[in-house]
């Protein structure tokens, strides 16, 4: 929202040129290029969209409490600025309390899967692999790779002779090279239509995920430790990729070529970076620094813990005040 902010206030001109100049961006603790602004904002063809986000804050001085699933730690540069703006207060990580601080013992699940998730075949297949050894890759629940990309991805898994757990929506499955689930061995990969996916971000035997880095799914990763290889494609996920990579140093990001495609020997290479070379031991020790952190955050006394014990307080006062 602070990039859509400062678009909204002209310091972001439209569109971001795209050659090499840095953005420099108030609250944004990194200079940033074009490709890794929202594509809402680089697009012409999302300007719609655009002035709906934009749109928004001519509300939100009108608002009480702006809740923001995040912690403090993880943003503090970008939340400094803009609670001078707007009132707003970190809440996150908003996943089930058992993957996280373990104070509610029935918070679970999220209670919704927009998908019948394939549990038992993902978990125990998942139960027989070596720890770290595992690529999880998940675009989630609504972004469509092109079929071209589906084959780079494929191959650049198959190359990286690493096992792998791919979730390929049912709708999407016409979109793998011919014969690739024939030739595929159970012992190296198992491709499933869904999956439980806190249960498998947070099994040993996951060594990496390989996301399209919508906010979902990165703050699940960043909450269980778990290192990304960042494959945005659009909206705010080429933003959230460049986070996980330079700010929190968490993951690399597999970029693409001019035709917007990210070849095999890019996604091979990424993948053998993060799970077998020197790089990728310092990125995992990062990634369980920080899911510490998103710990800390929520526990009794942490930061987002205590946002929601004010707003719970003040809200009660103010329903109280009213009677």
């Amino acid at each position: 929202d602070n990039i859509y902010y400062h678009v909204h206030k002209g310091v972001i001109k439209l569109p971001p040129t795209q050659n090499d100049e840095k953005i420099l961006i108030p609250g944004v603790s990194c200079p940033i290029e074009a490709s890794d602004v929202p594509t809402f904002v680089i697009n012409p063809e999302g300007e719609r969209i655009l002035q709906v986000l934009v749109n928004q804050f001519s509300n939100l001085d009108k608002v009480d409490w702006i809740l923001i699933n995040s912690f403090y730690e993880l943003e503090k540069e970008v939340i400094d600025y803009m609670s001078k703006i707007y009132p707003i207060k970190t809440i996150g990580p908003t996943i089930p309390s058992m993957y996280l601080d373990k104070r509610l013992h029935e918070d679970k699940e999220y209670g919704l899967s927009v998908f019948k998730p394939m549990r038992n075949e993902c978990l125990n297949w998942l139960n027989h692999q070596p720890i770290n050894s595992v690529v999880y890759v998940s675009f989630g629940s609504i972004t469509k790779l092109e079929a071209e990309q589906m084959e780079e991805l494929a191959w650049g898994l198959k190359n990286s002779n690493n096992n792998f757990l791919w979730v390929v929506r049912s709708t999407e499955e016409s979109k793998l090279p011919k014969n690739f689930l024939e030739e595929l061995t159970i012992e190296k990969g198992l491709v499933v239509s869904w999956c439980p996916q806190l249960q498998v971000l947070e099994h040993e035997s996951i060594g990496c995920f390989l996301t399209h880095c919508g906010w979902n799914s990165t703050l699940e990763a960043i909450s269980l430790g778990v290192p990304m290889v960042a494959m945005p494609q659009w909206t705010d996920q080429p933003t959230n990729a460049k986070f996980v990579k330079d700010v929190w140093e968490i993951g690399v990001r597999a970029k693409q070529d001019e035709k917007g495609i990210v070849r095999r020997e890019v996604i091979e290479e990424c993948i053998k970076l993060v799970m077998e070379e020197e790089k990728g031991k310092l990125i995992r020790e990062n990634a369980n620094k920080w899911k510490e952190m998103a710990r800390n955050a929520v526990d009794e006394g942490g930061s987002s813990d205590k946002n929601i014990e004010e707003f719970v307080s003040k809200l009660v006062k103010c329903t109280s005040h009213k009677k």
